[in-house]
């Protein structure tokens, strides 16, 4: 049996896929507010719980051989609500979880924000050393401590392997993350103007290709960066402007007007309570302006680990959400009576 905490997400729901059509028993780790859409149709078996209570998870988790963990909050902005009782408490109660049912590997997505970022021109590569301290932001301090516990618990005897994702795009994502609904209001029109940064982009299908590879080839108490193809932001709407024949943004935004501005944009979002994802923060113009440079060498020697051109996976993210509300009418939500439930 295998578990995949975070299930529904982006990654997990592509992770889910890939596993069932590998034919793997799969059980679904999912939170009892999370829609189910996202995994509908496959042949898995759902476990309503939550990382925060220990014994859910334990429940969950009886009879597994490997766990991927994969719940946690993503955040571009200053403060999330239960981000670190989610990604650092929540990780703790996997791995004594992971223990106590005698799990045989954990694989645990940490992210490249956890990284203390090097100088300008040095690539990010592996380490095993965290300081929580010297990240910028919540999120990424979260991931921080989160990683420095599951490599802690390798010396409880646990086996664990880690990997790094960067900046995920790609289909198959049915809640739209920022980068989606950066592309999302481009193609309704909605950008007029862009500032001169660059990232890091990874396609989910080669993140789970990875994470897959990670388990099956992974040195124990090993991390592994799953890293795409730097692009700057100009670029990928040149590329989304080819596919939708929606003009380009010409007008650049200095930096200092970005930065300035930002703050009275989180405000409006925050007191109007909108619904879709912020793309504009302070510190996603930290992020676009930081040092993106990353190297995917140690997962591609050791894992055979090999992602596709960033190109292919913008312009599959464009169709995809394009194609948002076919894909929704297509997959109905699944009924919860097939559900395995530990109450709160």
């Amino acid at each position: 049996m295998i578990v995949v905490t975070g299930a529904t997400g982006h990654i997990g729901n592509v992770l889910v896929k890939a596993l069932v059509k590998r034919g793997e028993k799969v059980r679904a780790f999912v939170m009892p507010s999370e829609s189910l859409t996202p995994l509908a149709g496959l042949d898995v078996e759902y476990f309503y719980g939550d990382v925060r209570d220990i014994k859910s998870l334990q429940e969950g988790f009886r009879d597994a051989k490997i766990v991927y963990h994969l719940a946690g909050i993503v955040s571009i902005s200053k403060k999330s609500k239960n981000i670190f009782d989610v990604n650092v408490g929540g990780t703790q109660n996997v791995i004594k979880a992971c223990l106590d049912c005698k799990v045989e590997r954990l694989v645990y997505m940490s992210s490249i924000h956890a990284f203390v970022e090097p100088p300008k021109g040095v690539p990010i590569t592996e380490t095993k050393s965290f300081d929580p301290s010297r990240v910028v932001g919540e999120y990424a301090e979260s991931k921080a401590m989160a990683t420095i516990a599951v490599l802690q618990s390798i010396d409880k005897g646990l086996d664990a392997v880690i990997v790094h994702p960067t900046g995920v795009i790609g289909p198959y994502e049915y809640k739209l993350s920022n980068i989606g609904q950066m592309i999302y209001n481009f193609m309704r029109g909605k950008i007029h103007f862009y500032i001169n940064g660059a990232y890091d982009f990874v396609d989910v299908r080669d993140v789970v290709d990875g994470t897959i590879l990670a388990c099956e080839k992974g040195r124990r108490g090993e991390n592994y960066i799953l890293s795409g193809e730097r692009i700057t932001v100009k670029r990928i709407f040149e590329i989304l402007a080819e596919v939708s024949g929606i003009k380009c943004p010409s007008v650049e935004i200095p930096i200092w007007i970005a930065r300035s501005v930002a703050p009275i944009f989180e405000l409006s979002h925050d007191l109007f309570k909108k619904s879709d994802q912020q793309t504009y923060t302070a510190y996603s113009i930290h992020t676009l302006l930081s040092n993106s440079l990353t190297s995917h060498e140690k997962a591609s020697k050791e894992l055979g680990y090999l992602p596709r051109s960033i190109e292919i996976s913008i312009k599959d993210t464009a169709k995809w959400i394009s194609d948002l509300k076919t894909s929704y009418s297509k997959h109905p939500a699944i009924h919860r009576k097939k559900m395995h439930y530990w109450p709160n």
